[in-house]
């Protein structure tokens, strides 16, 4: 049994749950005007813009413009982007490029000084910015840096957001006279004490990043289990597009590692083609921008070979560049695969699909709030409508340091008429055990993922999607009652997220009575060219 120290209930004016580009970002915006807390569950630079390897994506030079970015964008959303968020994320790109430059980001550039521009799938112009082949691992070390060394923030690290504060915590006196959710801070498990923390906050930013974690084969790192979006679906936020999960078309295909070790997409965008284990090139069945297509199909293209092939992998073949600009430009992506006894200069490279990047999340409006007042999202955990049923390469990045940008103006504008709510009680363990044997939690979260991973893959149909969630219950209910029983901590917690993200992703799915981008279904096949899926 246990019960939080009240002494240690902490107040700030700015809270923002999680350490990657958007949460960063957004404390450094804000940091002028208030007292800012960041907490990450592990430390700082721990997050998916870490391995974000290809870049950020931003018109820069001529030939390219903004027309075609926004184009490139609304054509692979499928139908399903807003048009007016694309433009304004488009435009906005310069400025917080800038912005990134200004807080020590690094970008490659060329001997005359300008950007050193790559293409990837979707895009029409070259117009990634990248640093090698870890762009995010840079601009992770350029805003960690500026963070830690703000005066005006905090930063408490192996720190894990139990649940967002808002009035279902408070008594039914202060309840009764609030109509609107509001969010009022969070209760953090403190990793290191074991006790859960109360900080309160005037305002919230959501920026957990992704939940890739609930499949089987993921580029995710350990920390993204979709807590976020669990989060604020618990508190009753409006959560939306859960369905359309991107699959990364190659991941570097070695069945003993987790995370999966991504190949980007960048080298598509080189040059690279994909071929069969029998050497057979394939991607001209399916699109005729063949290797360089959109993420969704690449991936299903890859999916389906495999099924017909029975083979468990397929090839991303670079041999016939030039061997000194492989090193030079893929330089981690050289050594990892070296390490492995694949020297890509002179052998292709096994590569699978895996799970990536969620295209749906906490719904937002155009200034980063969600539908709970004084609650922000941006970054992975949200959903903006920039990227519809299926996210252009290197649109993430941009999304979220602009969408952090207009939630740091419009959170620094309204922060004078917000205030701490000191109603909110203490967390409270009283009447539970201690948790159960870790096996119930880990092997939950195998079965977990082997359902998401078997029935709500990249192809489903409504009788996959119907098993999944008649499995899913079960898991569900066994979790919560061992939720219910136990001390918490961050394992169980995490299990209990992902099993709630899984359950919006199928429930979101069985709803969609179509085949679009992401979600493809054999039940409402669409009209891609030379594929049929089994």
């Amino acid at each position: 049994m246990r019960k939080t120290d009240t002494s240690r209930r902490k107040k700030y004016d700015f809270l923002v749950i999680g350490s990657g580009i958007a949460g960063l970002s957004f404390a450094l915006k804000v940091a002028k005007h208030g007292k800012v807390c960041v907490i990450t569950k592990g430390k700082i630079a721990e997050s998916n813009t870490s391995y974000a390897q290809g870049g950020i994506s931003a018109v820069t030079y001529l030939p390219d413009n903004f027309e075609k970015h926004i184009q490139d964008t609304l054509i692979a959303g499928a139908g399903l982007c807003n048009a007016e968020v694309v433009e304004t994320v488009v435009n906005e790109a310069p400025a917080q490029i800038a912005q990134l430059l200004e807080w020590g980001t690094q970008f490659d550039k060329t001997e005359d000084g300008k950007f050193d521009l790559h293409r990837e799938g979707g895009h029409s112009e070259h117009r990634i910015l990248h640093h090698k082949d870890n762009t995010g691992f840079e601009i992770q070390r350029a805003l960690s840096k500026a963070t830690l060394e703000h005066p005006n923030i905090d930063v408490l690290e192996n720190h894990f957001a139990v649940e967002i504060i808002t009035q279902h915590h408070l008594g039914e006196m202060v309840n009764k006279w609030r109509k609107d959710i509001e969010c009022y801070g969070a209760y953090v498990l403190n990793q290191q004490t074991n006790n859960v923390e109360t900080i309160l906050a005037r305002v919230t930013m959501m920026a957990t990043g992704g939940l890739g974690n609930v499949y089987e084969t993921t580029t995710n790192p350990d920390i993204a289990t979709g807590d976020g979006i669990a989060m604020v679906y618990r508190a009753k936020g409006a959560i939306e597009n859960m369905e359309f999960i991107q699959f990364h078309p190659t991941s570097l295909y070695n069945p003993k590692e987790r995370p999966s070790f991504l190949i980007t997409e960048a080298m598509r965008g080189f040059g690279g083609i994909l071929r069969r284990k029998d050497g057979k090139k394939f991607m001209h069945k399916y699109d005729e921008r063949e290797s360089l297509a959109p993420r969704d199909i690449v991936a299903r293209a890859i999916d389906n070979e495999m099924k017909m092939t029975g083979d468990s992998f397929v090839y991303l073949d670079v041999t016939h560049k030039d061997a000194q600009e492989i090193k030079d430009h893929y330089p981690n992506i050289y050594q990892k695969c070296l390490s492995l006894g694949i020297d890509i200069t002179k052998e292709m490279i096994p590569v699978v699909p895996a799970a990536h990047f969620a295209c749906g999340g906490i719904k937002v409006d155009a200034k980063g709030r969600s539908s709970i007042a004084r609650l922000y999202a941006a970054g992975e955990c949200s959903s903006t409508g920039l990227h519809g049923a299926n996210r252009l390469a290197s649109n993430s990045l941009l999304e979220a340091v602009v969408y952090a940008d207009a939630a740091a103006k419009d959170a620094i504008q309204h922060l004078p008429s917000y205030n701490f709510c000191d109603q909110v009680p203490e967390w409270n363990d009283e009447g539970t055990s201690q948790p159960e044997e870790m096996v119930l939690i880990t092997q939950s979260q195998k079965e977990l993922e082997q359902i998401m991973s078997y029935y709500v893959g990249i192809v489903r149909s409504n009788l996959r999607l119907k098993r999944a969630m008649d499995r899913l219950e079960i898991l569900y209910h066994e979790t919560e009652d061992l939720y219910q029983r136990s001390v918490v901590s961050k394992r169980l917690c995490e299990l209990r997220n992902t099993i709630q993200v899984g359950y919006l992703i199928i429930k979101m799915a069985r709803q969609r009575k179509e085949s679009r981008g992401l979600h493809y279904t054999i039940d409402y096949p669409n009209q891609l060219k030379g594929l049929e899926v089994i």
